[in-house]
């Protein structure tokens, strides 16, 4: 890190998170999470000398499965990065309680890297709930809204 002057380097791979960060006298604080499959978001302002993992009670997370309603489908972020509804302030929402969507249907913008990725539903159903506020940084595999399959 010192020899290319990186400051941070995170990596996150179905399930597997690696976060290293250069700390104010220059070691790196290493932090790695496995099974980030939690219905509640990483805390990224967590200090990076603790696993991520220690943060969130396991106890709550296989709990969360077990109350699925039948025929409710998650859309779930693809990447870690900032949710928008619209494509601007002044745009009309993608996706809107009731919206009915398809597969190839646009539902919302995720801003990664100052790059805007548009994210379709990849189901076919109607909007129950969008579950995350405009603007809001959102986490790989976080669920975004839920969708009535349909």
């Amino acid at each position: 890190m010192k020899r290319s002057e990186l400051s941070e380097f995170a990596v996150e791979e179905e399930g597997f998170k690696l976060k290293i960060r250069r700390g104010g006298n220059g070691v790196p604080l290493v932090s790695t999470s496995r099974g980030s499959n939690s219905p509640f978001p990483v805390n990224e302002a967590a200090p990076a000398a603790q696993p991520v993992s220690s943060n969130a009670p396991t106890a709550p997370a296989p709990a969360g499965p077990a109350k699925e309603e039948e025929g409710v489908i998650y859309v779930k972020s693809p990447m870690v990065g900032t949710f928008y509804r619209a494509a601007s302030p002044e745009s009309k929402a993608f996706a809107e309680t009731g919206t009915k969507v398809t597969e190839t249907s646009v539902v919302c913008i995720i801003e990664a890297m100052k790059i805007m990725n548009e994210i379709q539903a990849e189901i076919k159903g109607t909007v129950i709930e969008a579950l995350v506020e405009n603007g809001q940084p959102v986490e790989y595999g976080q669920r975004l809204f839920k969708v009535k399959q349909g």
